[in-house]
C-alpha cells in the first residue's frame, strides 16, 4: 500500500493512494453517509456540538484526496461556543484542544465563523435551519474541506444560550 505523507505545523494527516482497495471501501461508505447525516436546527443557539462526516485534502500540487476526518487530525465531535469565541474538542476525547474564533457573524440563516491559528485560516458556513456545516482549512501547500452536521447543545449552568440569535 502507498501512503502519503502531509506533514503540517503541529498534525501528521495521512492519506492514502486512490488505488487502496480498503480507502475506496471506506470512502463508499462515508460519501453514502454523508447523505444521511442528521443534523439540527440550530436556530437561536449559541453552544453547539458539531461531527465532521468526510474531509477532502488538496496539496498544491494538485494531488487531492478524501478521508475520514479522524486520520487527518480531525477530532470525531467539536464543541462550538459563539459566546466565548472558541472551538473545542469534547472533554472525554482527552485531547484538550481548544481554537478561538476570530470573528462570528449571523446572516439570513447562516452562522459563519473565521480564525487563523498556528499557520492555518479557517472558515466556517453552518447552515442554522439544518444544522450543516463546511469548514475550510489552508496552509501553506495545504487546502482542507470538511463536511459535518451540528446539533445544539444544553445550556450550562447559570447561562442562556438560546437568546435572539440577531448579530
Amino acid at each position: 500500500m502507498n501512503s502519503g505523507v502531509i506533514r503540517g505545523s503541529k498534525a501528521i494527516i495521512f492519506g492514502r493512494r486512490p488505488g487502496d482497495l480498503v480507502t475506496a471501501v471506506l470512502m463508499t461508505i462515508v460519501v453514502m453517509s454523508t447523505e444521511s447525516a442528521v443534523a439540527d436546527d440550530l436556530t437561536g443557539s449559541n453552544r453547539f456540538l458539531c461531527a465532521p462526516v468526510q474531509a477532502t485534502y488538496c496539496l498544491e500540487d494538485g494531488e487531492c484526496a478524501v478521508d475520514l476526518p479522524w486520520n487527518l487530525n480531525i477530532p470525531q465531535f467539536i464543541e462550538v461556543d459563539l459566546d466565548a469565541k472558541r472551538l473545542n474538542t469534547t472533554e472525554t476525547s482527552g485531547e484538550n484542544r481548544t481554537t478561538p474564533i476570530e470573528h462570528v457573524t449571523r446572516v439570513d440563516g447562516t452562522i459563519i465563523l473565521h480564525g487563523f491559528e498556528m499557520g492555518r485560516a479557517f472558515s466556517w458556513v453552518i447552515n442554522e435551519p439544518t444544522g450543516r456545516v463546511t469548514v475550510a482549512v489552508a496552509t501553506d501547500g495545504l487546502a482542507v474541506s470538511v463536511f459535518g452536521a451540528c446539533t445544539p447543545l444544553p445550556a450550562t449552568a447559570g447561562s442562556d444560550h438560546r437568546k435572539d440569535a440577531t448579530p
